[in-house]
């Protein structure tokens, strides 16, 4: 029995490094989005850091910047959350034991 504890105890703390890679990886993986015909554009990791904006010089009219600014930041910023919520799942599913009764691996 204490084997079996001892080995899920193992699983877990390989899930939670596993958990910790994936995180500091997902500072690298790069979304890039526009809005308002490519006059904005935005980079954000998949862990929601903005890392650029570039706006047109062809955009003069402070609200119209504003505007596109909204989109495509919340543009990229949602699919850096899918991207998140995946493969945080999967490191996390795949680093967990297989503990009787929870069907957290199918």
């Amino acid at each position: 029995m204490f084997g079996d504890l001892s080995e899920m105890m193992t699983k877990l703390k390989e899930a939670q490094v596993k958990i910790e890679e994936t995180k500091k990886r997902l500072d690298t993986v790069l979304i890039d989005d526009e809005a308002g015909n490519g006059n904005i554009k935005v980079t954000v990791t998949a862990n929601g850091i903005i890392k650029n904006i570039s706006i047109s010089e062809n955009l003069k009219d402070r609200e119209e910047i504003e505007d596109y600014l909204i989109i495509a930041l919340n543009k990229s910023l949602q699919k850096a959350s899918e991207i998140r919520e995946n493969e945080l799942a999967q490191a996390a599913k795949n680093g967990m034991p297989n503990i009787p009764g929870l069907d957290l691996l199918d």
